[in-house]
């Protein structure tokens, strides 16, 4: 059907990811994505859906008590819901609705893994531990992603008030960094007119460790935020199961308290930008968000 060979697969890949992604999921996923592609004409929908109905039955395995299965297919499910991506970048073939698809079919394999892993344990064992750590992994979960895009719109509208004020248009060291270590943004030309703004100065003053730390990442395609979602579900859904219901609670505790901190971090790079915003506006100026 196609003639996609894996380099190009390769290429759609996003530019920076989890690491549990981009070491434990990618290199297989690329691969069935490339299959996928040139001997069927599935579309990246369809791959959703798929990906929905396993992780079903990961939450009917783990319900059951069989939870290595559980685990198993935890993974391909997750495996799956990263090539639908993977396959729309690639033939071109995506729709406004799969964004929808993609978001609620995540949401809906989180809520029934953990009700099943959780609620499936208590009534084998009557410990109720079991059903309020399915509560708090499904709280959690709701949390991360109530999180992301409020912290998305404060950084928009801290942008937005800065150039305001500064009333010319600006060059975000944040956005420079993207592409190389920050030792080159005092070297870095900007346009006439333009001004550069480092909102994350305070930041980078506070941990100097910070960008040799980041750039390691970067280069090897790994986003900075090392225990995000993804790690937090593979850690409670895949490597938990895999070492019995024993393993359940403290697995999920420890890696809920490490998406906590993380997310923390993410609060407070964003509250110190706030406080790196040009004075120069009149006070009665409010940031909306």
């Amino acid at each position: 059907m196609g003639g996609f060979t894996l380099d190009d697969v390769l290429a759609k890949r996003k530019r920076r990811d989890s690491w549990w992604t981009v070491f434990l999921v990618d290199p297989l996923a690329c691969r069935l994505t490339l299959w996928v592609a040139n001997h069927t004409s599935l579309t990246p929908n369809a791959l959703s859906m798929i990906s929905l109905a396993i992780g079903l039955g990961s939450a009917t395995a783990f319900a059951a008590g069989v939870l290595p299965l559980g685990a198993v297919l935890f993974y391909l499910s997750f495996m799956v819901d990263c090539m639908d991506g993977k396959l729309a970048r690639l033939k071109g073939n995506g729709d406004p609705f799969g964004l929808w698809l993609d978001y609620v079919g995540d949401r809906l394999r989180v809520l029934w893994c953990a009700l099943g892993l959780g609620f499936g344990e208590y009534a084998r064992t009557g410990d109720v531990a079991y059903a309020f750590t399915a509560l708090g992994v499904i709280v959690l979960d709701f949390f991360r992603y109530m999180n992301a895009p409020q912290l998305k719109r404060v950084k928009e509208a801290i942008r937005t008030v800065t150039v305001r004020r500064m009333e010319t248009e600006c060059v975000f060291v944040e956005d420079v960094l993207q592409t190389r270590p920050r030792s080159e943004v005092k070297n870095l030309e900007v346009e006439e007119g333009k001004a550069l703004v480092d909102l994350q100065k305070a930041f980078h003053r506070r941990f100097p460790w910070y960008d040799r730390f980041r750039v390691f990442l970067v280069r090897r395609r790994v986003r900075t935020h090392v225990w995000s979602g993804i790690e937090f579900h593979a850690a409670v859904f895949v490597i938990a199961p895999l070492f019995g219901a024993r393993a359940l609670i403290p697995v999920a505790i420890f890696a809920g308290a490490l998406l906590l901190a993380f997310e923390m971090s993410l609060v407070y790079r964003v509250w110190l930008a706030t406080r790196q915003i040009p004075k120069s506006a009149p006070e009665r100026e409010r940031i909306l968000v």
